[in-house]
């Protein structure tokens, strides 16, 4: 015990000694924390290993550990170092390895450390992680031993003025007759106490010379100290009516801004399209800016112009949005396959008597290698939505899937269900229902 009081008594001295004059040093602290004290854990690591209870999860319930309450006081030594003493007090449950005792009752536990705080971040920073090392000293039933703890924290400041800590440790005793192993991990709050350290203000160097305008000519010989210009004319600018850089005796446009390679008159633009020609790639064409100078493309040559062509290969006509007209035989023959396509009742599969119509719609398609295809499934109302919908999808894609093998290319193909969505005629007679019951097609080059 001796040793352990000698120990505490050459920590408190060396935080003492080591303080150091440093707006970076933690100032004087005190800090309230909670914690819980882990006897299973480190007893199950100690009977086993670390690896295994790791491995199968064998770590405490938080109901097994003993919570706890603390009182630390905090002092930096240095950048680095801390000077922590805590007072720990809870009611754990455990055998005292020294006398053998078993018990479950739980009896009060007073643990007391000094320790060092080796901090990877000085003071001014808002998140510093340290490692702790120090010695300690308890009391449990009237058992009194001396103990090491070790293990790593976190700090994060607030304000300069108080800090919140997160602490996990394992304790070692060292006597025969001590407190067992085990982890303390702590969370609490510290608060700045007494004066903080005030930052040692430098004398600032004296002014410089007033230069307002910062043209390197002295406030006290500029003429014109609020406009920068040159030595030439005491601090004033050269005059330059049109603010081009070059000044009036030598522009030949003094009125109108330019550049110097045409004699501070401006660069020319001979297609007059606001691009001047070193810039524009089409300077004899008026064009646009995004096309430096050029004007809109249009790919197909069809009079419409490659933005607002849909078909900007194909050509086309204004009302299409620049896309080819589909014929209306090919309309025609598309509507009339659409009428001619059939499935087995209550499913998606395709009946035979729809090949013929489907052979059609392949050729129309292999023919005109640009027209895209549009395929939509409809049912009547009878049964429920959720099941007609899915059915008239899966309508849709065997006409699709039908075309896909067909060597009809998948980009050129959508297909859809609808369900009852879009009925076409009233659902209330046989021959209604039986128009509702369809697949559309429609054609385009979009």
């Amino acid at each position: 015990m001796r040793k352990i009081i000698a120990s505490l008594f050459t920590l408190i001295c060396l935080a003492q000694f080591s303080l150091a004059q440093d707006t970076h040093v933690r100032p004087a602290s005190l800090g309230v924390s909670f914690f819980f004290n882990d006897y299973q854990t480190a007893q199950r690591i100690r009977s086993t290993s670390l690896s295994k209870v790791l491995r199968e999860k064998q770590w405490a319930d938080f109901k097994d550990m003993a919570p706890g309450l603390a009182i630390s006081y905090f002092k930096g030594m240095n950048k680095n170092i801390d000077f922590a003493g805590t007072a720990a007090f809870s009611f754990p449950s455990f055998n005292i390895p020294g006398r053998g005792t078993s018990s479950s009752n739980s009896s009060l536990l007073m643990e007391a450390d000094a320790s060092v705080n080796l901090k990877m971040f000085p003071d001014n920073f808002w998140f510093s992680p340290y490692l702790i090392a120090g010695v300690g000293a308890s009391r449990y039933r009237s058992t009194y031993g001396a103990f090491v703890p070790l293990g790593g924290g976190v700090k994060v400041n607030f304000f300069e003025e108080a800090s919140l800590f997160i602490t996990h440790q394992y304790r070692i005793p060292v006597t025969s007759e001590t407190n067992d192993y085990h982890f303390m991990t702590s969370i609490g709050i510290a608060g700045i106490i007494g004066k903080k350290a005030e930052p040692e203000l430098k004398p600032l160097p004296p002014a410089p010379p007033k230069d307002s305008d910062g043209d390197g000519i002295f406030d006290s010989t500029d003429q014109c100290p609020n406009v920068p210009g040159v030595v030439k004319y005491n601090g004033c600018p050269v005059p330059d009516t049109d603010k081009d850089g070059l000044n009036d005796d030598e522009d030949k446009c003094p009125t109108v801004a330019g550049t110097a390679k045409y004699g501070g008159c401006p660069v020319p633009d001979t297609d007059a399209d606001g691009i001047n020609d070193e810039e524009d790639k089409c300077p004899t064409v008026a064009g646009v800016a995004r096309y430096q100078g050029c004007p809109v493309p249009d790919t197909d040559g069809d009079g419409i112009n490659d933005e607002e062509d849909k078909c900007p290969t194909l050509a086309g006509i204004a009302a299409n949005n620049g896309c080819p007209e589909v014929k209306e035989e090919v309309v025609a023959r598309i509507n009339y396959a659409a009428k001619n396509i059939f499935f087995i009742t209550g499913s998606a599969k395709l009946s035979s008597k729809s090949n013929a119509a489907l052979n059609q719609v392949a050729k129309i398609l292999t023919d005109d290698a640009n027209l895209k295809l549009s395929i939509e499934g409809h049912t009547d109302n009878v049964g429920k939505p959720d099941y007609n919908m899915t059915l008239s999808d899966n309508r849709a894609n065997s006409v699709k899937q039908y075309l896909l093998n067909k060597g009809i290319d998948e980009s050129r193909l959508t297909a859809q269900g609808f369900g009852l969505t879009q009925p076409v005629a009233t659902n209330k007679t046989a021959a209604g229902r039986a128009k509702n019951r369809r697949v559309q097609m429609k054609l385009g080059y979009e």
